[in-house]
């Protein structure tokens, strides 16, 4: 059984943790290199928030609202 968690342990360390250890190393280089991963993502963000703001106004214009919720009301 303890070799099974000591597996997962190397898998985690060794393997998954790897490309974060790059970026821990590049940040003593350079502060821009190793942010760069979250610039892009803040980009990407911006643009699909963008993308989802025009649709909605593009909904919105052709959406007609009828206040009543049934015919016998109104």
């Amino acid at each position: 059984m303890r070799a099974f968690f000591e597996g997962i342990q190397w898998l985690f360390v060794d393997v998954l943790y790897t490309p974060l250890d790059l970026l821990r190393a590049l940040e003593l280089k350079t502060w821009f290199g190793a942010n760069l991963l979250n610039w892009v993502f803040m980009a990407v963000c911006a643009y699909y928030v963008w993308y989802w703001i025009k649709q909605i106004g593009i909904t919105k214009d052709k959406d007609v609202q009828d206040t009543t919720a049934h015919s016998f009301l109104g």
